[in-house]
């Protein structure tokens, strides 16, 4: 086994916050936890970034609103084609706004919670990121198909990053975009949840994307999934 977790070894997470009594409070809960552990902090963006490539951390708890350089583009230089492969970023903060959100699945992150998640949600929320799944709850993906309506899109067909997507992989990603679990895909398009996983697995290669939330960017730039206007 590799990886974040292998043989008994803890996630490494870099926190990442400008209000320093935040970054303790962040570090003190993960490294109650025996399966986590805090490899260092980051008061801005810029240091978040060169903190993310020398110390290659599993898990990047990232603020938005910070001084210099905010959360939004350390995460978009950390998940860039070239930033850190492998890192993993959370966003955190106390703003639940939909440009948030939409920004910061732009830029590579794989999930997003609120500073006042229960303690446990967050710890868990750390370790579902670490093992490369997303963390995209239906009120994120809500959000998401949101900000697309409020963004006029021009009308164009499905473009070219969906060759070689086979029929049954777009029905799959239609599903994912729509905020269905693979639990929900397998029994809407009765596979087994291995099939599923098999295609989840095979989208995410061919799309080159990180993982589940940039399937749903994906298939909404990409013109697969549409969104009406409301009323």
């Amino acid at each position: 086994m590799t990886g974040p977790g292998a043989a008994g070894a803890p996630v490494r997470v870099l926190i990442a916050d400008d209000q320093a009594l935040l970054r303790g409070s962040f570090r003190v809960l993960v490294d109650t936890s025996p399966d986590l552990a805090t490899v260092g902090e980051a008061a801005d963006g810029a240091e978040a970034v060169d903190l993310a490539r020398t110390l290659r951390p599993d898990v990047v708890l990232m603020d938005v609103r910070m001084p210099g350089v905010d959360g939004i583009e350390a995460t978009r230089r950390i998940c860039g084609p070239a930033g850190t492969g492998g890192v993993r970023v959370l966003i955190l903060t106390t703003f639940d706004l939909d440009e948030y959100v939409y920004a910061a699945l732009r830029a590579g992150a794989s999930g997003f919670l609120l500073k006042d998640t229960p303690p446990a949600d967050l710890l868990a929320a750390v370790r579902t990121v670490a093992t490369g799944e997303a963390l995209l709850a239906p009120t994120v993906t809500r959000r998401l198909i949101a900000e697309f309506v409020r963004r006029p899109q021009p009308a164009r067909p499905v473009d070219r990053r969906l060759t070689g997507v086979t029929d049954r992989e777009r029905e799959v990603l239609t599903l994912i975009a729509r905020g269905l679990s693979n639990q929900e895909i397998a029994g809407h398009l009765r596979l087994s949840m291995a099939t599923v996983k098999t295609h989840v697995g095979r989208l995410l290669d061919k799309l080159a994307a990180r993982d589940r939330a940039q399937l749903v960017i994906a298939a909404y730039e990409s013109g697969l999934v549409t969104v009406a206007p409301p009323g």
